[in-house]
Parts: structure tokens; sequence; C-alpha cells
């Protein structure tokens, strides 16, 4: 086998430089735990990107891919297959009583593979229902969204990003699709400030995230999800939450809105949907916004969105989140880790610490200064990490990680980060 330096070589010469990895490679994994070609034992605390919620190489979900796999794996949406049924209703059952359905009118869901597809598709249903069922003006809906958000980066989404350099990519992916406004995070009044100077009547929709995580943890000021409830239901204007990292226990509830006990009126959910193990995606609403009367055939699809695989996988790993608890579980790590991080802060550390932040096991280390090298040193100690924005680095371990584990990982982390 190539060593880990010819690998990341191969890589250099030819994949297109999209990314700035760590200098680590991956070949092996179970459970909190990845290795290297060498060998080497890491303990993975990015959880690509809050996909292994269940932890790597879960054997009951590699077990349904396995099954699932040997008897048919891709239809096409031509034709119907056996198990996106099932899959749609257990999203009805399970996801269903986190949305908003003031009518009953019932949930329903389009299926898709990636985090950016189930945004897109967001998107589009957003404006189908602007148009046809609040009457908006045909090709002036208006969909507000917050700046730091990082909903993906196709072309649109990029346009309504307010990262110039990275997703932005100083106008060079321009021009951009129109129809969105950028607010400040954490807001509720200048939301209702925003709807009432654009006119309501225009206003489709508000779409962000419940807690911030590519912009490094941010987590919004007790209360903002409930005003925006409030304010979205006053003005008739969709709440669209992005809980593509944050759903699925993530933070400590299935979903973060639940931190509130708010419903929104479509959720957008992926990443560890697929356990970890198959892209699944899939956008969440009510029949009153996505019904016959909205969505019609061909106007939306997919080829793999929805495919017997992917379904398969994404039932066990909702049937294993929900049956190992990983919601409670998420709580007590989270809350132990983020304790020992503050312990840990409060010596002198190599870099100043600006904040230490986060709900269940999403959490952030904020410094003052750039801590790429920090990252990198973690690594060669064994954490995997990364760094957002430079100065911050987000810790989110599998949520099936042990308090053991996470003492192992503290004391590698205290001694990279505080002075000696």
């Amino acid at each position: 086998m190539p060593s880990s330096k010819e690998f990341i070589e191969m890589d250099d010469k030819y994949c297109a430089h999209n990314y700035h990895p760590i200098p680590v490679v991956i070949s092996r994994a179970e459970g909190v735990w990845v290795y290297d070609p060498e060998g080497k034992k890491y303990l993975d605390c990015l959880s690509a990107y809050s996909s292994q919620n269940t932890g790597h190489c879960h054997p009951e979900i590699i077990a349904a891919l396995t099954e699932q796999a040997s008897i048919v794996t891709l239809t096409s949406r031509a034709f119907h297959n056996d198990k996106m049924g099932p899959f749609l209703k257990m999203l009805a059952e399970v996801v269903g009583p986190h949305i908003n359905d003031p009518t009953n009118s019932g949930i329903m869901s389009i299926p898709m593979n990636t985090g950016t597809e189930a945004v897109s598709t967001g998107l589009k249903m957003i404006r189908a229902w602007g148009y046809i069922k609040k009457k908006i003006p045909k090709n002036e809906a208006v969909i507000i969204v917050c700046r730091n958000n990082f909903h993906g980066r196709t072309i649109t989404i990029s346009g309504f990003s307010s990262d110039i350099s990275a997703v932005r990519y100083y106008g060079n992916f321009g021009p951009y699709t129109p129809g969105f406004k950028i607010i400040p995070y954490g807001d509720a009044e200048e939301l209702e400030n925003i709807i009432i100077d654009i006119g309501p009547e225009k206003v489709a929709a508000f779409l962000f995230e419940p807690i911030q995580g590519e912009a490094g943890v941010n987590v919004p000021p007790e209360g903002y999800l409930k005003k925006v409830r409030e304010i979205c239901t006053k003005y008739n204007v969709l709440m669209v939450l992005d809980e593509i990292q944050t759903g699925f226990c993530r933070t400590g509830k299935f979903f973060a809105c639940d931190h509130e006990n708010v419903k929104p009126d479509m959720l957008l959910l992926g990443k560890a949907l697929g356990g970890g193990i198959y892209p699944v995606s899939a956008c969440v609403t009510t029949k009153d916004i996505i019904g016959p009367d909205v969505i019609k055939p061909g106007t939306h699809g997919s080829t793999f969105g929805g495919n017997p695989l992917a379904c398969a996988v994404a039932m066990k790993s909702i049937d294993i989140h929900l049956r190992e608890n990983l919601a409670e579980r998420a709580t007590e790590m989270g809350a132990y880790f983020i304790k020992r991080l503050r312990e840990i802060g409060e010596k002198r550390t190599t870099i100043p610490i600006k904040d230490i932040r986060g709900k269940g096991l999403l959490i952030a280390v904020e410094f003052t200064e750039d801590i790429r090298h920090i990252v990198e040193e973690l690594k060669d100690n064994g954490i995997l990490a990364k760094d957002t924005h430079s100065t911050t680095i987000r810790f989110a371990p599998p949520l099936v990680i042990t308090r053991e584990e996470i003492d192992w990982a503290l004391d590698i982390i205290e001694k990279v980060i505080v002075k000696h």
C-alpha cells in the first residue's frame, strides 16, 4: 500500500485544490477511531461534519447497506421501489411532530442526496409555495437569510453567503441568483424590520441555521427561535430551518429547534441521516406547502433521490439514533466536554482563548489568532479536529464517544494548547 505521503501527493496532483485538508490519510475506521495507512490511531473529533453521529461503520448500518445492496440499489424515480415509501413514512412519523402543521394537512418530503441538494430543493419549494399559495407576484419573492450562514456551495447558495473569500470566491462565481436578503444572525427584531421594509406580501421565507456550524458554532440568544416563529406566523412567512449539521441528536435534542420547543414549517436534513455511510438528505414539510396543488410531476427530481439503498441506510440510522438515546448521550457527554475545556481554558494557553461555546457535542473553542498550526499539532498527537474561519476549532466527535475517550482527548488538548 502507498504511504500517507504518497496518497497526499496523488490528491494534490489529480484533484483540484478546492479543499485545504489536514495532512492525514484515513484508511480504516471504527466507532470514534480512525487509522492511517501506517497504522497510527486517531480520535475523530469532526465526525465528517456531524455525519458520523452513530460512529464509523456502525455494524447495523453496514448490515442494512450490505443486505439492500445485494437486492436492488437504484431504480430512479421513473419507477417505484419498495423502500422509499417506508422511509418517507418513517420521516413523517419521526420528524413530523417537529414540523408546524396548523391545518393537520399531513407531512410530505422530497428525498435527495446531499445537504446542498436539500437546501436547493427547499428554495424551489419555498418559491413555488410563495407564488401559488401566498400569491406573491411572479419573480418578486424574497427569501431572507443570515449573515455568516453556510447552506452549501452551489451558485445560488454561494450568492447569498457573506463569506466573500471561501464561498463567494471574491465574485469569481457571479453573477448570483437574485431574490435573497441577508440580515444579522440572532436578531429577531431586525428580521421583523426587514419583512416590513420589503413588504410582508413579498417575503416567502426565512431560512437559517438554529446554530451556525461552519461559522464557528454560533449559538443564538435564548428565545430567538421562539421570537422568529412568532414573526413568521404573524406575516405568513415560512420558517425554514437548515438542520443538516445540527439535526439527529447532535446538539442534545433530536433537532436543535427542540431546545425552544419551536416547530418550523420546513426542515432541511442530511449528513447523519445517511449514517455516515451513504449520502441521504430530505426536505421535510407539509402537504399544504408541497402537496399536489403546489408541486407537479417533473418540477423537481433526482435520479438517485429516494433510491432503495439510501432509504434502507437512512431508516436504520434513524432507528439507531432513537434506540441508543443519542440525544441524551450528546447532552451528557457535551456538558462534560465543555466543562473540562473551560477548566483548561482558565490556564495560560499558548494563544489566548476568546470563547468556548456549544450545545451537546457541537463545540467550538475560539482563539484570538490563527490556529491552523494547533489543529495540525493536535493531529500529530492523535486528535483530528478542524479549524474554521482561521481562529476557531470545532470539536464534534461521534455521539457514541465515552467519558474515558473524552478524557483521553482532553489530556492531549491540554498538552497542545497550554503553556508548560
